[in-house]
Parts: structure tokens; sequence; C-alpha cells
């Protein structure tokens, strides 16, 4: 995908309204990261706006966590600007306006989660409340366990706490739910759901598609440490996804249906004609007022993770 291409789907449209610096929460400009001779980031240029729950998707080794890293200051890049809040991450982190929950890193063994929260909340100048903390972090029946006592997924949700508890504008988290089963994973976008309704911005990177549909309001899909797509589910999909209307003709001879709205390519499978279409209600709104002898209709919408792989395979090359 070219630049002017990726353009179009990264920024947010407002009827107009101009976004001034003080809605941008990350600006990146031509970011690299170089491990020796590989290129882990490889130019990314993203801006990130107040408000907005932001899913970074890539396959392993895209870049995604290396991209965390420099956002939160645990890396330098190579070359390119980056900003956070119009400061250095550094700086943005020590005003707590930032807080992260990483994949790596242990819990104090031995000590109890009430105590821990306590010690965390010390830690910023003006924390969020503690009986709100423990709310949105679903913490009320663990107060009393040991940290090391606790299961993947309790251990998460402490690990969440402990990114909120300074209020920050800007969460960022790296594959949040990996060690949670299916009931965890669903208390804990609950959580977050209610975290960004208090108007934090959350960027977070993850495996799970489903989860990125369901809880972004914008993805940022990285391959080979470049931004390849930048959108809404919606738009990315509009955009690059791959609709089909198949159905069975009767007539041996095929007529030419390249012409009917939306459709931008044909193909005979079999006794099977399938239309590539933009637009599937049109194109079957047409083929209904056509005298073709048709049978057997068919419509395949596209999903996220056909999209998704085919923009993978496309952005490598």
């Amino acid at each position: 995908m070219n630049t002017a291409s990726a353009a179009m789907l990264t920024r947010p449209q407002d009827d107009g309204a101009v976004n001034t610096p003080a809605t941008s929460v990350v600006r990146m400009q031509g970011i690299t990261k170089a491990y020796g001779g590989v290129q882990a980031v490889n130019g990314i240029d993203l801006e990130i706006w107040r408000g907005e729950t932001v899913a970074l998707l890539g396959p392993n080794g895209a870049g995604k966590s290396t991209t965390l890293n420099m956002l939160l200051g645990l890396l330098s890049p190579t070359s390119g600007t980056l900003q956070v809040f119009g400061m250095t991450p550094h700086a943005a982190i020590h005003h707590s306006r930032v807080g992260a929950m990483l994949q790596e890193g242990k819990l104090l063994p031995g000590v109890r989660v009430g105590e821990f929260i306590d010690f965390v909340r010390s830690l910023h100048p003006t924390p969020l409340p503690k009986n709100q903390l423990i709310d949105l972090a679903n913490l009320g029946g663990l107060l009393n366990r040991r940290l090391d006592r606790l299961s993947g997924g309790q251990t998460q949700r402490v690990r969440f706490a402990m990114a909120i508890a300074g209020d920050p504008e800007l969460l960022v988290l790296d594959e949040p739910t990996a060690a949670m089963d299916v009931e965890a994973r669903r208390d804990f976008w609950a959580s977050m759901h209610a975290y960004a309704a208090l108007g934090h911005t959350i960027v977070f990177a993850t495996h799970y598609l489903e989860e990125a549909e369901a809880f972004a309001s914008r993805l940022v899909i990285v391959a080979q440490g470049r931004v390849i797509a930048d959108g809404s589910v919606q738009a990315i999909q509009d955009r690059y996804g791959d609709p089909q209307v198949s159905f069975t003709l009767s007539n041996a001879a095929l007529p030419n249906l390249d012409h009917l709205p939306g459709v931008r390519e044909s193909e005979v499978q079999g006794e099977r004609v399938i239309l590539h279409t933009q637009d599937p209600d049109a194109t079957v709104r047409a083929l209904i007022a056509s005298a073709l002898p048709w049978q057997g209709l068919e419509v395949k919408h596209s999903d996220l993770e056909a999209t998704f792989i085919t923009l993978v395979h496309q952005g490598g090359h």
C-alpha cells in the first residue's frame, strides 16, 4: 500500500474540524528501530488522538512490541521523532500521564494484593481513589490474597490496576489477555470499557482479532515494521475486504457481468459464477432486476480474519 492510500485511512474525520496539537496524544514520524542488520521497525508514521481505543495488529515479528516499547521510552528509536502529549515518553511517564501493562515482569512475591495496590498508588501524585481502582480492576475479592498465589487471569487484573493506579490519560497494553480464559477476558474488557468511558486513550497490541474488532475504535495493522492499514474496522473492510456474490447460471454461455454495480471482477468455478464486489447489496439488486436465469444465490461478506491475512500477505511484498 502506498503512502497516499495509508493516509486516507489514518486521520479521523469530524465534519471538517481541524485537529489541534492539544488533542494529539501520540505522534510518530519516520520511526525506525534496527538491531544490527535487522530492521524491526521500518518507518512508522502514526498519530493517535485523545479518546481513541487503538488496536495494534500484526503477525509475530511485525514490530508491535518494539513500537510499544519505544512509545513507553523503554527503547530509543534509531531514527525519527516520537512525542507523547508533546513531550518525550520519559517526561510523559514521569508526570503520570502514561500507564502500561506489559507481558514481562514479575509481581512482588509474598505481598498481598491490597498492600501492593496501596504501594503503587503511593508512587503517583494524584492516584485514582482506592475504591474506584479496585472496582475498575475487579479486585474486590482478592485484596487479602498473596500475589504469588493468583491465577494467570487474576495476575493480569492486578497488572491492570497497577497500570491505571496513577489515573493515566494514555494506557498502553501489550497482549493484555494472553493468560486469560474466555470469561476472564470478557470481564477484563468490561473493565477496559469502563476506563475508556472516563475519556482515556487506550493503545493495545493483541493476537485476538475478535478483541480488536469488538473493542477498538481504530485498527493499525503492522507487517515487517510498517503500517500497512489504518482505520476503523468498517473502513478497512470496505477498502481491503473481498465480498463475493455467487450463483449457478443455467446457460452455458457466461454473459459479461463486470458491468454490474460494484463488481470488480468475475470468475467461474465449475458451475458457480463468483462476482467479487465492493457493494454486495447493489450487485444483488441488479441481479434480481436482470433477466438472467440464475439460481442458488449466495452472498459472502468479508471477515476481519480474511482481510487481515490478505493485507499481511500483500504488505510483505
